[in-house]
């Protein structure tokens, strides 16, 4: 028996050497979704992570099996395809090159690498990927059809210039089906063993789909936003089949408002309709005996208004639990009494597959605190502003309501606050009186962290004419794409910052990225560009950015203008359409997706986009300058925020026009557009020719007003002579110091004078500039006791206490304390920098980053004049690393002198800091201060 064991301990020693030994595929993807279930048959990407214990391992080549069945993957018969093994160290976005596939069908694959060391990987695991119909030919149901409901047409119905008598008339017009949830169910049989049921559904606004009222998905506010004139999102489910019963089974539908159909009632910030609430629905069910079956929506659907009597995605929701029918979506419901859906007019949008990840709920919170206000008036504290609503349970009488208001401030009187968020928002539930009863709103969402009730009993009942709130929940709701990054260090400020900005993001990481989760909701997409590698460092934004640019080119005017909120659901006019700062991020965005992901897709995609944009710029320019728009937005000083008052608004407009320009002659010339290269490439040296002529001032070395904007935005787009770039940038630097370490930019200027003072080694400032707890700074949000980033530096002036604009330090956290810096020339992290910073009195710094290759961590610490650096670079990648070290420091790797160090690819020579190249593995490394 003992040597048995012995055996047996051997034979697990040298398995677990030889897994060690091998690379490991992992992480698989389609179009960058894990399991996709609407890919086109004409563009299919397939991706890969490498993980190995070994250093300096890198992929070879690959073989990738594409099947029609498990059974026969199982058996690594690629009757689809079969790659064969390809002599290549690609293991991102690889096109598929296989039979011609058929659509609306189910395909499994998977893969395995051959590494450098001449190892071969073991296979990996089976996934799939759903090819999508090639036409769903949509049948539109709801209640009312959008000529009988007199909603109003157009997008110009903004609060602002909405008079009472057309609000009134509006809703006075509107018959109660326009605008009210439904309920809509069908009946459907099995008789036959059932081999697969695919779901095809786009519920407008917004949808909650049962089967056999089960609900389908974890969603929140699905289908996601878009420009429903453009394009509608439509969702696809795989039903598990033992959800389907023999015999008798129910679809039901549950149908919201959302941005598709705004209400004129409490608050909202604009009332614009695309039309009445519509359903789409098809499903597919395929039988082991090789049939078909389809159920969709048509008129044999029947309906009922739903127990949710209003819905606003602005104002609130309001639900009478006398009003349910119980198993409304189960089978043997008699229906007498529900009436026939009509067949509406289908959205203009083409109908497209949601590609994107979903809304769903991430977090959930108790109550931090009760107060009563007053005898029955409860005050509670959740502890965290966020964005999405309420879960309530109560007890009562039949008929009573209880009404929670919600709100991110109180008010002096200590009552929740809305006078700056937008009021009134606010949820009803009225009891049917049957025990305990648990409610949350399904289509409306808000940002708070207070919520107010009266007229309650709190946890006992004490007041037998009042109900009972037994317990209370704070949902926060955002994207489900997923985070990518984490950053910690010894200084509290920063880490509390990190943590401040990155709540306020999840609150705006909705069907779009959002300015705010209460007063507007709306997407200003300048914050993504001059946020965006704080976003990209921080999130999963793989597929989000796809559908982003969607929107965006779904917005574009046919003259070429980007407005500056997409999805443009209501036109505002003038600056606050047209702002360069915001249009140019249908230029920038492309690029950065390029230099994060590797993916070259949206800059081949959007070059028309990005081209007709610059030459509506150059078209509203005189002599090279660009002369409109909102500048520096809330740039910091006296004055009140808006507009740039520090700055010329014609100095920031014309910077922006020139960046457009430069980043479309890269992408032609990357293209191979030579004639379009030439063409905006000469134009570029004449704008910024322009830009020096009339903003620069020779004599003083300051452009513009000689603000800390006015220098910074021509310093990071390099459009300052060469010779006259150090002044420039001293006189930023002395603007800074003159004002005690203190920023004067905004929402715009932000990112560039961050980012001038790190690419020129004046970290430090930085440093100074955000290490204190006054204003303008994070620190004095932190101070204030907030637990999201505020729309001004001082929270008391604004008013959202939760949006991310002036988040654009997230890009310092991760380049330059942690150091992980992307190259240009290798883009998606293929090669990349580590060069982390030490600065101030901080003692260590660490951060991570999943790239598409996998886990990038870097991190530092110093103590009693050493410092230690362990770093991780992934399989298949190679980084540079530049210490922050003096030159002649000893350093070792791994415990081996640098110039030892097996390894150690490559030692630089003639580099600033010490340099050297690494494979994948992970490292620690050590000097001397």
């Amino acid at each position: 028996m003992k040597n048995l064991k012995n055996i047996l301990f051997l034979f697990c020693l040298l398995a677990t050497f030889i897994s060690n030994g091998q690379v490991k595929v992992s992480d698989l993807s389609c179009n960058a979704a894990v399991n996709p279930l609407a890919v086109s048959t004409k563009s299919i990407v397939f991706s890969w992570k490498l993980t190995s214990k070994e250093y300096n391992i890198s992929q070879t080549a690959y073989q990738l099996l594409v099947a029609s069945s498990v059974e026969k993957l199982n058996k690594n018969q690629g009757d689809i395809w079969d790659s064969g093994k390809v002599i290549s160290a690609a293991s991102q976005d690889l096109r598929y090159n296989g039979k011609a596939l058929k659509n609306e069908t189910k395909y499994f694959w998977k893969v395995r690498v051959w590494s450098n060391d001449k190892k071969a990987s073991q296979w990996s695991e089976t996934n799939s990927f759903r090819t999508q119909p090639s036409d769903l030919n949509p049948t539109w149901i709801g209640a009312i059809t959008k000529a009988d409901s007199h909603l109003p047409e157009g997008r110009n119905y903004h609060t602002a210039t909405f008079n009472r008598q057309k609000k009134d008339a509006l809703i006075n017009a509107s018959d109660s089906l326009s605008r009210r949830s439904i309920m809509l169910r069908k009946p459907f049989s099995v008789n036959k063993e059932i081999k697969e049921a695919v779901v095809y559904i786009s519920g407008l606004g917004h949808y909650e789909l049962t089967i056999n009222s089960k609900k389908i998905g974890n969603s929140e506010f699905a289908p996601l936003w878009t420009d429903y004139d453009k394009t509608v999102n439509y969702n696809v489910y795989e039903l598990n089949t033992k959800e389907l019963q023999k015999g008798e089974n129910v679809i039901g539908v549950l149908l919201g408002n959302g941005m598709y159909n705004t209400l004129a009632e409490r608050y909202s910030k604009f009332y614009v309709s695309f039309g009445p609430p519509t359903l789409f629905f098809k499903m597919k069910i395929t039988y082991k005996d090789g049939s078909e079956e389809i159920v969709k929506s048509d008129a044999s659907w029947k309906y009922s208004k739903s127990p949710i009597t209003y819905n606003s995605i602005f104002g609130g929701e309001d639900y009478n639990a006398n009003l349910e029918q119980k198993g409304w979506n189960l089978k043997g419901f008699n229906e007498t009494n529900w009436k026939k859906v009509v067949v509406q007019e289908a959205p203009k949008g083409v109908l497209k597959p949601q590609t994107t990840t979903p809304i769903t709920i991430q977090k959930r919170y108790e109550v931090k605190e009760a107060k009563e206000l007053k005898p029955n008036f409860y005050i509670f504290n959740m502890g965290q502003n966020l964005s999405g609503f309420t879960t309530i349970k109560v007890k009562g009488k039949k008929g009573q309501t209880v009404r929670v208001w919600v709100g991110e401030s109180l008010n002096e009187d200590g009552t929740v606050g809305q006078g700056k968020t937008g009021k009134p928002y606010y949820y009803d539930y009225t009891l049917k009186g049957d025990g305990i009863e648990e409610w949350q709103p399904k289509f409306s969402y808000y940002g708070f962290q207070y919520v107010q009730i009266e007229n309650i009993n709190y946890k006992e009942t004490k007041n037998e004419n009042l109900p009972t709130l037994v317990d209370l929940k704070s949902n926060f709701i955002y994207n489900s794409a997923g985070e990518a990054g984490t950053f910690e260090s010894s200084n509290d400020i920063f880490n509390k910052t990190h943590w401040l900005i990155n709540n306020a993001i999840k609150s705006n990481f909705q069907s779009v990225f959002t300015d705010c989760p209460q007063r507007e909701k709306l997407g200003w997409i300048e914050e993504i560009h001059l946020n965006g590698p704080g976003l990209l460092f921080n999130y999963n934004l793989k597929s989000f950015i796809p559908a982003t640019m969607q929107n965006i080119a779904d917005s574009q005017r046919d003259g070429g203008l980007i407005p500056s909120i997409v999805p443009e659901y209501v036109v505002f006019g003038g600056d606050f359409t047209d702002s360069p700062e915001w249009g140019v991020t249908g230029v920038i965005l492309p690029w950065m997706y390029y230099e994060y992901y590797g993916d070259d897709s949206l800059l081949k995609e959007y070059y028309p986009v990005m081209k007709k944009y610059v030459d509506y710029l150059t078209s509203k320019s005189k002599d090279g300058i660009v002369s409109h728009g909102l500048g520096d937005w809330y740039d910091y000083g006296d004055h009140a925020a808006g507009y740039s008052k520090n700055s010329p608004i014609a100095l920031s407009a014309t910077s922006h026009y020139y960046f457009g320009i430069d980043l479309l002659a890269k992408a032609a010339r990357y293209l191979d557009k030579k004639e379009d290269a030439v063409i905006y490439e000469n134009l570029a040296k004449s704008v910024k020719n322009a830009f020096n002529g009339k903003f620069f001032d020779a004599k003083t070395k300051q452009y513009g007003t000689g603000s800390q904007f006015s220098n910074a935005v021509p310093l990071f787009l390099n459009m300052v002579a060469p010779e006259d770039k150090q002044a420039v940038l001293d006189n930023l630097v002395n603007d800074i110091k003159a004002r005690n370490y203190r920023l004067t930019t905004g929402d715009v200027g932000n990112r560039y004078l961050f980012q001038v003072l790190a690419d020129n080694g004046l970290n430090e400032v930085m440093y100074k500039m955000h290490n204190h707890y006054d204003a303008p700074g994070y620190g004095f949000q932190i101070k204030f006791g907030l637990t999201t980033l505020t729309e001004q530096w001082d929270p008391r002036k604004g008013n959202s206490w939760n949006h991310f604009m002036m988040g654009q330090i997230e890009e310092w956290f991760y380049k330059s304390l942690v150091g992980i810096v992307a190259d240009e020339a290798n883009p998606g992290f293929k090669h990349f920098f580590l060069q982390p910073e030490m600065v101030g009195d901080m003692t260590f710094v660490k951060g991570t980053y999943n790239s598409v290759f996998g886990e990038i961590a870097s991190e530092w610490e110093k103590k009693d004049n050493k410092v230690a650096f362990k770093f991780t670079i992934p399989v298949n990648t190679t980084a540079t690393v530049k210490l922050p070290v003096k030159k002649n420091a000893i350093i070792k790797v791994n415990g081996k002198i640098l110039s030892d160090s097996k390894n150690v690819l490559k030692v630089l020579d003639n580099e600033e800091k010490s340099s050297f190249v690494l494979g994948s593995g992970i490292y620690v490394v050590e000097s001397a201060l």
